[in-house]
């Protein structure tokens, strides 16, 4: 069984899951991802979990209506300010990275879609300087709420997952991110549909 988890069911209203996917709708943001995600893979077993969605894109990494999967996340503006070590006693340190399921990125290659490293932010970014101080820092292509929290509840759960997205905007000015949710979806579905078909081709023996 294949989980695919979005933020709002609008960005896959065009998606039509085959019998053995189920979509689940989790709300917008890290925190509620991270919950509904770990909860649903508690409740039944799942082989792989698909984070799809719409995204922004920071200039010259992509376009509006581009399609991506996604390799790494980031979490943002995570510890201390400005990116220094945090020391924390007992050795215990922060997980501000993740890595998707190579195999499954591989899958998204396969199926023609462009490899990006998404940065995942709690708040959506709105002028051109936080867009150019996130982009020197994290040297991300782009921009959402859910992406690092769900590959880190599958990983938690020791399930392989992978993130696809839609690009919907521009990161940076509002006024000039060309914002376009129906390309964003559009591109999302198409580039879901395509892993999803590469996921239920049995591998050879």
């Amino acid at each position: 069984m294949i989980l695919v988890v979005c933020a709002m069911r609008e960005e896959l209203r065009a998606f039509d899951p085959p019998e053995h996917v189920r979509v689940i709708d989790v709300g917008v943001g890290p925190v509620e991802a991270a919950v509904a995600t770990a909860r649903t893979l508690a409740s039944a077993p799942f082989g792989v979990v698909v984070n799809a969605g719409i995204a922004g894109v920071f200039r010259s990494r992509g376009s509006v209506g581009d399609a991506f999967v996604v390799a790494s996340e980031a979490l943002a503006d995570f510890g201390l300010e400005g990116g220094a070590p945090l020391a924390l006693p007992g050795g215990a340190r922060l997980v501000d990275r993740i890595d998707a399921d190579a195999g499954l990125v591989a899958r998204g290659v396969a199926a023609g879609l462009r490899i990006g490293h998404g940065l995942t932010v709690a708040q959506v970014t709105t002028t051109d300087a936080t867009a150019a101080r996130l982009r020197q820092r994290y040297d991300a292509d782009l921009e959402s709420m859910e992406g690092f929290a769900v590959l880190r509840a599958a990983a938690d759960a020791g399930i392989p997952a992978v993130e696809v997205r839609g690009i919907s905007n521009y990161v940076g000015d509002r006024a000039r991110s060309e914002w376009d949710f129906a390309a964003g979806a559009g591109a999302t579905v198409r580039a879901l549909t395509a892993l999803v078909t590469t996921l239920s081709i049995e591998e050879p023996r």
